[in-house]
């Protein structure tokens, strides 16, 4: 995997997750309104932002650096309720990234 494929603005798109798998669609995709939907960005550089919820349900951002390993997303340390700090990615394309839910 490069990590040009995972790279870009993703949402996480909760109402289409299964019992193992966590989906993320661009952030610009039409998406249902919901509280407190968490968000994301891989940059090329190898930084990413993040939103998530902070202690007191107020959207917190935070900034830190990314790495792919083979099929692993791996983030520094972020937002409160952002997303995993590692993330396998089981599939990924323009419109999904599809990781496997922490266990």
């Amino acid at each position: 995997m490069r990590a040009d494929e995972v790279s870009g603005r993703w949402a996480h798109a909760h109402e289409e997750d299964t019992s193992d798998e966590m989906v993320f669609r661009p952030a610009d995709a039409e998406l249902p309104p919901s509280r407190g939907r968490v968000a994301f960005e891989l940059r090329a550089d190898g930084s990413f932002a993040e939103t998530g919820l902070g202690p007191a349900d107020v959207p917190e951002e935070a900034t830190g650096s990314w790495t792919l390993e083979g099929a692993t997303i791996r983030l520094s340390d972020g937002a409160a309720q952002g997303v995993p700090r590692e993330m396998e990615v089981l599939r990924t394309d323009k419109e999904r990234l599809v990781v496997r839910k922490p266990r």
